[in-house]
């Protein structure tokens, strides 16, 4: 059982099939904990923040909170990324044109790796920008089943759903708040004010 469905109980129709024994390999364990929860972990101590959401309502409505507490009225936001565009079209963002500031950058990402808390990208979400080129704020949308262990097993998922054209402009997003001055692990990072819409899909 996901490690979401116990902190945060279930809404909706408990009675669903166990996940098969090919599903459960995505969840091996990572430092002896399972790997949403190591994600989890990881990611909270990088500064991300995290809203598991069980259904796209939930979604939708994490969203909304989102926009409000940010002050983000006009729903300025840069979406690169053209399924994810399509998906949200009912919620009304503007996508901003290239000369305006966008409130942040709306994206999904490539993978959830979990023995760093990090998130991996490619020119899927983000073109060939550079991540010093994007909005301080992003809202990041996932699934549960994009987890994975490493950034190896995160670069072989993404050579397996890009058979014949491999993207590029491939980089982890890792620091999610500002670090202390003396920090040196964080160093000619781009830190970023990250939430994470995490919708269960398994």
């Amino acid at each position: 059982m996901s490690v979401f469905r116990k902190i945060f109980g279930s809404n909706t129709d408990t009675s669903k099939n166990k996940t098969d024994k090919k599903d459960q390999n995505k969840f091996l364990e990572v430092d002896n904990k399972p790997i949403d929860e190591a994600f989890t972990i990881n990611f909270n101590k990088n500064g991300g923040k995290f809203l598991y959401c069980e259904n796209n309502d939930e979604v939708q409505g994490f969203l909304e909170n989102i926009i409000e507490e940010n002050n983000w009225d006009k729903k300025k936001a840069l979406i690169l990324n053209k399924q994810l565009k399509e998906k949200f079209k009912s919620f009304e963002l503007e996508n901003i044109q290239k000369k305006e500031i966008p409130d942040f950058l709306f994206t999904t990402c490539e993978s959830l790796i979990a023995n760093d808390g990090s998130l991996l990208i490619s020119s899927n979400q983000i073109a060939e920008k550079k991540l010093i080129e994007l909005p301080e704020n992003f809202i990041v949308f996932a699934t549960t089943s994009q987890f994975v262990n490493t950034i190896s097993e995160g670069l072989q998922v993404i050579k397996a759903k890009n058979k014949s054209t491999i993207p590029s402009n491939i980089t982890t997003i890792k620091h999610f708040k500002a670090n202390e001055a003396n920090d040196f692990l964080s160093y000619g990072s781009s830190t970023k004010n990250l939430y994470l819409l995490l919708l269960e899909d398994l």
